[in-house]
């Protein structure tokens, strides 16, 4: 597996990914990644940010097998947000979520303090890596967060330290 940073041809296959994977969750609903409008162009929705990129995981035939996004939260000074981490069933249980996110984290820390997430209680699996990254769980969403369909958030404090991958 190798990640690089999405392109515009990656598009299509990482909205597929994104979208099916919310629908075996039940969770292709309002308030969800899966009607957020840029979903169909995030290469040039990323580009267009400043500190915000987007990555893919591809195999050995470069087809996209997964993905993660940095972006600015909502303007707050020094926070950002982590977004779309998506892999499709085939390649979890590999380690790649954990990749994908140590490369997301590695260029958080250029340029944020703090990095924030939102998701679903019932992606144990998920909320599990996240809680095992050193992120810290709150109460309910900052203020000015876009999926109220959410019922999980967690915060991580950004330094130099080394980000263990054992």
């Amino acid at each position: 597996m190798q990640i690089r940073e999405i392109e515009e041809k990656d598009n299509k296959k990482i909205e597929q990914i994104i979208k099916h994977s919310l629908e075996s969750f039940d969770l292709n609903i309002p308030g969800t990644a899966y009607f957020d409008p840029q979903l169909s162009s995030l290469a040039q929705f990323y580009k267009q940010q400043s500190h915000a990129k987007y990555w893919v995981a591809v195999n050995e035939q470069d087809e996209v097998v997964g993905g993660v996004g940095i972006a600015p939260f909502q303007q707050k000074t020094g926070i950002c947000e982590l977004q779309k981490l998506y892999i499709t069933p085939e390649a979890q249980g590999m380690g790649l979520s954990k990749k994908l996110m140590k490369t997301a984290i590695d260029f958080a820390k250029e340029h944020y303090t703090h990095c924030y997430l939102e998701t679903v209680e019932k992606l144990q699996t998920a909320n599990f890596l996240y809680t095992k990254l050193g992120f810290q769980q709150l109460e309910r969403a900052l203020d000015g967060s876009e999926h109220n369909a959410m019922d999980a958030w967690y915060i991580k404090e950004l330094s130099q330290e080394v980000f263990r991958t054992k």
